[in-house]
Parts: C-alpha cells; sequence; structure tokens
C-alpha cells in the first residue's frame, strides 16, 4: 500500500524521530553534536519552526516541534541535512546517505501529550542506560527546563508555563514529572503513533484534524471499506 503524505499540520506541535542509517552513529564526539545544534537553531529560526524539547543520541534523534506552516517542518529538516551530512561525510571521510530514509512524524494533542511527549524525549539517555538521571546528560532541551543552564534553542510551549507562575515554580513543577518517569504504555503509544504517522490524541481531536485537513488521519479498521475523506484520493 503507498504511504499516506506525511501529516503536518501549522500551529500544532509534532514528535520527530530522525535515525542514523542502518542505525549507524550520527554524531561521535562533542564537536558533532555542537555543529548539529547550531544547525537546529539556525534552520529553526529560518523556517519559523519552534523548538519546545529535544535529545540527540548516538544513533537517532528526538525533536518536539511546532510548525508555523506546512511546509516549514520539512524545509527545516531537509535544510539541517544539507549542512550537517556533508560535514559528517568530509569529517569521517565517507559517503552516502546518513540518514535511515526519510524522518517519521506525528501531531500531538498538546493538551493530553505535549508534557509527556518532552518528559519521553528527554529521558530517552535512562531508558537507554547511557544516563542515570535525565540531568547527566548534556544533549537535551532537559536542563534548560529545570533551569540549569538557558537554551537558545528551545521555545517554551504553552504547557510547560501552565506548570508555575513564576520560572523558579515551572522549572521546580517540570523536575518533578521527570522524576515520575513515563510509564512503558506510554512509551509504546507516543513510539508507535510517531513511526506510524498516525496523531496522538483524543478521538475529538482527530476528528477535528479530519476537518481540518480534509484528510483521514485514523487507520481504517479491518475489514471494512476504506472511505475517503472530502478531496482526499486514494
Amino acid at each position: 500500500m503507498a504511504r499516506l503524505p506525511r501529516l503536518v499540520v501549522p500551529n500544532q506541535p509534532h514528535h520527530i524521530i530522525q535515525r542514523g542509517n542502518d542505525r549507524q552513529l550520527i554524531f561521535r564526539d562533542a564537536a558533532d553534536y555542537l555543529f548539529f545544534l547550531d544547525r537546529l537553531r539556525e534552520g529553526s529560526r529560518q523556517f519559523r519552526v519552534a523548538i519546545h524539547a529535544y535529545v540527540l543520541m548516538a544513533n537517532h534523534l528526538h525533536l518536539l516541534a511546532t510548525p508555523s506552516n506546512e511546509q516549514g517542518l520539512s524545509k527545516m529538516m531537509q535544510w539541517i541535512g544539507r549542512h550537517y551530512v556533508p560535514y559528517f561525510n568530509h569529517k569521517y571521510e565517507r559517503t552516502g546517505t546518513l540518514w535511515q530514509g526519510r524522518y517519521r512524524a506525528t501531531v500531538i494533542d498538546a493538551e493530553r501529550y505535549l508534557m509527556m511527549c518532552s518528559r519521553y524525549i528527554e529521558l530517552n539517555p535512562v531508558r537507554a542506560g547511557i544516563a542515570q538521571t535525565a540531568s547527566d546528560y548534556p544533549w537535551s532541551s532537559y536542563q534548560h527546563h529545570v533551569g540549569i543552564k538557558p537554551d537558545p534553542i528551545v521555545s517554551d510551549h504553552q504547557m510547560y508555563w501552565m506548570l508555575g507562575n513564576t520560572p523558579f515554580d515551572r522549572e521546580a513543577a517540570y523536575k518533578n514529572l521527570i522524576e515520575q518517569g513515563v510509564s512503558e504504555q506510554d512509551v509504546r503509544l507516543l513510539s508507535e503513533a510517531t513511526l506510524k504517522g498516525w496523531p496522538l490524541g483524543s478521538d475529538q481531536f482527530k476528528q477535528a484534524l479530519e476537518r481540518q485537513t480534509q484528510r483521514r488521519v485514523r487507520p481504517s479498521k479491518r475489514g471494512r471499506p476504506i472511505r475517503s475523506m472530502p478531496g482526499e484520493s486514494l
């Protein structure tokens, strides 16, 4: 079956995963992480994509981001790739692709899942066993969210601002959320939604997306014919 076009909805948060080809390393030393983060900062500003959370792992990366238009997210990712891949290939005397196909993304229902997604992203090093706590890992947005080090890449989402009336209140509340962790069920839920490209949210949220985008945003039920949304060709 042909893959549906990637769903990008302006002014809605998206969870993005980009993996290295065959799970190979895409970051080998600190300079690589810093170079990528500089490109992420420049690209997000150029293409008007707000970055709410991120983590760079050795062979993949996660972003939580809100694009201001339908093209901004893909243009940002392409722009970063056009700068980072030649840098990486030249430095390590290699050729060819670095990424495992196109990046994966899903639209997130901010009210229900944005803070969970942010925690999921920043706890990735802990789940992978390469850091005991989120604060031990330098290549994520965690230190920004708990007030250790401001990060110019990060644009705080409204849901983060709702954690408290002062920066101290928000930072303390966020640290408490991180300490609560993310359940295995939520990890699977978010991972599957992102890899399959289906939005993560309530039925009402998905219905609103279908009305807004005029396309199906949920898997069709097995054994029943697929009904197209208005304006969608199957």
